[in-house]
């Protein structure tokens, strides 16, 4: 893209943000313009997809394994090349300086926490891996030196926030937490109410002022410039702010990210911009908009609805929900995860599970030891928010209570996970079969500290050498299905894919690669009996060869039975690779 149809491409959006405001959109649009140092890729063909089958992606904080003699950073690193020969991309939850939230309170967007390592740790780790990072565009953190300025109303990032004095329909207010949303700060002129969507610590930013947008723009780009190509849009959903709307989801909120997106296109067309929107399933797949804003969406829905599933012995409620989700267009895909820092959220299963069901579930969580987190509605009540649980904890059992099959259990939520259309990635503490970190949460943390386990390095790589670890064998069973996931072309994660209705004991997927060569009938049990599974009720094309790729077992007749442990997963294909 040339400048020229950059910058007509970037006025018209900038029309649509600041329709009621008498700012100089062409001044503006210079701005960004000259803050924009494009990399050259090696095509001149425009690029559609740059990801494919190949792509796995851990999730991980930068302190998740911890050496007294290195930086995180460097431990990170001893941990991915050493163990990780399957994974290609990592997401680095945020290394910025923060004062609060595990990194999401910002201080500082154009450094590393020195705790965690320094740029050359994470050149090398970006030199190797594709990476990932936290783009937090709500807030920053009150102690940050744009804050600073606020309060003292004078310099850099003196006007970036919202002062909500005298401000309109709050009640209608959309949140994630249960906090009081508004705080009262003394600036040199005297007190005035700052917005927290998230906590005190974290005042929200005022994307109303063109001069925030502008600087999120220097930002992206600096990471551009530091071999950075995936950029997760953090509570994106929440960023705008206007009177008398419940403030989510706004329309400019989605030209502010057709904007990001252009820019992220004139930068470089290899980098891919994905948006975290907790929300409703609806309301998350809007972020596609028109193949111009996110490359890809979290697929919010999928984790609780495997939990679900699993822990019900019932695959009614996936089932429906995967008939009715659209496939990803060609430029776009779903980013597939079943645990990760945060719990497991439960507004975006809302409309798909019966309350008594959720409630079912919740009790359920806390007898596995979980914890739950609330948020306050727009009408003031407290409602449940997300499962605060390690994933492994939470296989612990059924509605029947606990059982011995837990680790079929848990690696029967990772094969549903891994046949989904979309990108898959793996939560670092599900890749190691972490616990619940109680203690951590004894020792006063937060609800989340019990899926944020740090590993000592020593004693990490101590257990996955022994073989008659739990953790190993997690590890290895793990690593054994994604050898075989990366390597079969229909597993791309925009190939076909068709739910199969086979009953309630059984979830089943059909997934066909873009050539239409290969198939592979994904047949999950998930309950914790065992069935017959009848090959006719799928098809299985007679002139072909059919073979279970997991265990490699030749399917000697179409029309016969296969016997289905517990929790087992066949990956029925007409190609082995």
């Amino acid at each position: 893209m040339n400048a020229k149809d950059f910058n007509t491409k970037l006025l018209f959006l900038l029309k649509k943000v600041y329709k009621n405001n008498d700012f100089d959109l062409n001044q503006i649009s210079s701005d960004i313009l000259s803050i924009l140092k494009p990399i050259s890729i090696s095509s001149n063909k425009k690029v559609v997809n740059v990801w494919d089958q190949k792509d796995v992606f851990l999730i991980t904080y930068a302190d998740s394994i911890i050496d007294s003699k290195e930086s995180p950073l460097k431990s990170l690193y001893h941990f991915l090349t050493q163990f990780n020969p399957l994974i290609n991309s990592i997401h680095i939850l945020p290394f910025m300086p923060s004062s609060s939230d595990k990194g999401f309170s910002v201080k500082d967007y154009y450094q590393i926490d020195s705790n965690l390592g320094d740029w050359k740790d994470l050149s090398k780790i970006s030199t190797k891996y594709n990476v990932m990072i936290d783009m937090v565009l709500n807030h920053a953190s009150k102690k940050s030196q744009w804050f600073e300025n606020f309060l003292n109303e004078n310099g850099h990032g003196s006007d970036f926030f919202i002062n909500v004095n005298n401000w309109n329909g709050v009640p209608q207010v959309v949140r994630p937490r249960t906090s009081e949303l508004f705080q009262t700060v003394k600036t040199r002129s005297g007190e005035r109410e700052v917005w927290c969507t998230f906590s005190h610590d974290q005042i929200d930013l005022d994307f109303r002022n063109p001069k925030v947008l502008i600087e999120f723009i220097n930002i992206f780009n600096f990471y551009i410039q530091k071999n950075i190509k995936i950029f997760r849009l953090d509570a994106v959903a929440y960023i705008w702010k206007e009177e008398n709307t419940n403030c989510i989801n706004r329309p400019e909120t989605h030209y502010l990210i057709k904007i990001l997106r252009l820019v992220l296109d004139y930068l470089n067309e290899a980098s891919v911009l994905i948006t975290e929107t907790n929300i409703p399933n609806k309301e998350n797949l809007t972020y596609f908009g028109d193949k111009d804003e996110a490359h890809w969406i979290y697929n919010f829905t999928l984790a609780p609805l495997i939990l679900f599933t699993l822990t019900k012995g019932d695959s009614s409620e996936l089932r429906k929900w995967s008939m009715t989700m659209p496939p990803a267009k060609n430029g776009n895909a779903y980013f597939n995860f079943i645990a990760s820092h945060d719990g497991i959220g439960l507004r975006p299963i809302e409309g798909y599970i019966e309350e008594n069901e959720i409630v079912k579930l919740l009790d359920l969580m806390k007898s596995f030891g979980g914890k739950i987190s609330y948020r306050t509605t727009q009408w003031g009540d407290k409602t449940p928010y997300e499962i605060n649980i390690s994933f492994f904890d939470s296989m612990r059992g059924t509605f029947d209570g606990e059982d011995e099959y837990l680790f079929q259990r848990f690696i029967c939520a990772h094969t549903i996970m891994f046949a989904f259309e979309g990108v898959p990635a793996i939560y670092i503490h599900s890749l190691l079969g972490t616990k619940n970190n109680l203690n951590g949460i004894e020792n006063g943390g937060e609800n989340r500290i019990i899926n944020r386990y740090q590993w000592n390095k020593d004693d990490l790589f101590k257990i996955l050498d022994n073989s008659d670890s739990v953790n190993y064998k997690i590890y290895k069973k793990i690593n054994e299905l994604l050898e075989i996931r990366i390597n079969q072309p229909a597993f791309h994660p925009n190939s076909t894919q068709f739910t199969l209705n086979l009953g309630n004991k059984i979830f089943g997927l059909w997934r066909q690669d873009l050539d239409r060569t290969q198939s592979i009938f994904c047949i999950s049990n998930i309950t914790n009996e065992k069935i017959k599974f009848p090959l006719s009720s799928i098809n299985l094309i007679e002139t072909e060869d059919w073979f279970d790729i997991i265990t490699k077992n030749k399917i000697s007749s179409i029309n016969g039975k296969i016997n289905m442990k517990p929790y087992e997963t066949l990956w029925i294909s007409n190609n082995v690779i």
